[in-house]
């Protein structure tokens, strides 16, 4: 996880996509940058919804957003990485980081990924599930 920049608590990595890129590129995209970490896709965990006061307009004046969430297996640490100087990244257990998770939403899809690990990794651990989702 990594810090906010607009208040206490920590996120997850996430920011919108460009036009030539998948979500998948993005979320990948949004992992370098922000939290200096590369890795694998392992599971499209859904979809999650929620205000953004920056993305407030006369088209969506609740700054209603959708946010595509993927756990990544983090092969590589960077020792350099765009966002440095403004995030620090933080290795917790699950329980740790939902308990130190700046949003609802957030501390919701960390327990959908609890689950979803529970059931296909550990009851399974030489089945990697790697697809092109991230």
């Amino acid at each position: 996880m990594i810090n906010s920049t607009s208040g206490p608590g920590l996120v997850f990595p996430k920011g919108g996509w460009e036009n030539d890129e998948t979500v998948v590129e993005a979320a990948i995209r949004e992992a370098v940058e922000e939290a200096g970490v590369r890795g694998d896709i392992m599971h499209f965990l859904g979809h999650y919804f929620f205000k953004s006061k920056t993305l407030q307009d006369e088209l969506s004046p609740e700054g209603l957003c959708k946010a595509a969430m993927f756990p990544l297996l983090v092969k590589e640490e960077l020792q350099f990485w765009p966002e440095q100087n403004t995030r620090q990244r933080s290795w917790l257990t699950i329980p740790e980081a939902i308990g130190l998770c700046r949003h609802q939403w957030m501390k919701e899809a960390l327990e959908a990924f609890s689950r979803w690990y529970a059931d296909h990794m550990l009851s399974n651990p030489k089945k990697e599930n790697h697809g092109s989702e991230t």
